[in-house]
């Protein structure tokens, strides 16, 4: 919305012209996501309390979080809110990338608040069944992929996938690239909901990982940048450094409150359109190996899940105490705390490696 009201400030005042900037705006995104995330924040909770909104808890998880019981949940409207009013403030409106981020972001955010609706308020441990939860996440996951599809504009450049640390490396897809999409989008929401298992353990991770596109949406998006990085230059994508910036500042409000013991809890309502928002980044920055790289935490609580069912079913044995990772190693007698830190670090290193790519080709 500033973006065009500066196109009238202009004429007042030549130093509004600021505002045009992308690194600029960006980081007023932060702050305005932060600032929205930290000012709502306690009133939520309140709400969320005086309504019973709470937490329940698996009787055969790890015993220490049974005490976590009642705890209030569906706090990752409190992200969803705070991202798309930063967004809505500081980013250019007209551009496609933003509007279809933004879209996938809130249907997969719809989805979760259903399934979080059904379990707390509804008292339905069933919640949203699995296959309409699938359904309605193909929904949303396809109609983004097709209208990345539809409007991309350099036909070669947005549909070929680019391999890091290989310069010379880059597969052109043609309407594959929509089922490649449609799978980045989906598998990283799911993923990242099956990482939000311990307070905190998600959020910081999808800070960093959406801290880190914001960077390649940027290069990515400058012709200079992206042509002495040798990486695939996108045009427009380099708005989106207004949502990744978006993210990081309510990301961060929230941990506020998520951080260890945690007053509130994402539910799948953050966890699912978290997840869905980096895909759908990493889809238009042509930089999904990357994401998988800097997501190593979510892909790890992903495939745990994956070989403990498929160990199950097979051999009647289980390859981890209990699946996902997180909770592996609480059983192992690791505080809460530790795997919590010890996978935020993970993820700093990861990010790191991801970023290098930028350089190492």
């Amino acid at each position: 919305m500033f973006v065009w009201l500066t196109q009238y400030l202009i004429q007042l005042h030549s130093g509004f012209g600021v505002l045009q900037y992308l690194t600029l705006r960006a980081i007023f995104g932060v702050l305005t996501a932060l600032g929205v995330s930290l000012i709502l924040g306690p009133w939520l909770i309140r709400t969320l309390r005086q309504y019973q909104i709470g937490q329940s808890v698996r009787t055969d998880g790890p015993q220490s979080h049974l005490s976590k019981a009642g705890t209030p949940t569906m706090g990752g409207a409190l992200i969803l809110v705070s991202i798309v009013v930063s967004t809505l403030l500081w980013a250019d409106l007209g551009n496609r990338y933003i509007w279809i981020t933004i879209l996938v972001t809130a249907g997969f955010g719809a989805i979760g608040w259903v399934d979080d609706y059904r379990k707390v308020v509804k008292r339905d441990s069933r919640g949203l069944s699995a296959r309409s939860k699938y359904l309605w996440q193909s929904v949303f996951g396809l109609g983004g992929a097709l209208a990345l599809f539809w409007t991309s504009g350099d036909y070669i450049v947005a549909n070929t996938l680019y391999v890091p640390f290989f310069k010379n490396i880059a597969i052109v897809l043609g309407g594959f690239f929509v089922v490649l999409a449609y799978f980045v989008i989906v598998g990283t929401s799911n993923a990242v909901n099956l990482t939000d298992g311990l307070d905190g353990l998600a959020i910081l991770p999808t800070v960093l990982v959406g801290g880190a596109l914001g960077v390649l949406a940027y290069v990515g998006g400058n012709t200079v940048y992206s042509e002495y990085l040798q990486i695939p230059y996108v045009p427009g994508a380099g708005e989106l450094i207004i949502i990744c910036g978006s993210l990081v500042g309510a990301g961060l409000g929230f941990l506020w409150f998520n951080t260890y013991p945690a007053q509130v809890f994402m539910g799948d309502v953050g966890s699912l359109a978290l997840g869905a928002c980096l895909g759908v980044m990493a889809v238009i920055v042509r930089q999904e190996l990357v994401l998988f790289i800097m997501g190593g935490v979510f892909v790890a609580e992903t495939v745990s899940v994956i070989l403990q069912v498929a160990s199950y079913k097979l051999t009647g044995r289980r390859i981890f105490r209990m699946a996902p990772l997180h909770h592996h190693y609480e059983l192992k007698g690791w505080p809460e705390p530790r795997v919590i830190v010890r996978f935020w670090i993970i993820t700093v290193i990861l990010v790191l490696i991801g970023l290098a790519t930028l350089k190492i080709r």
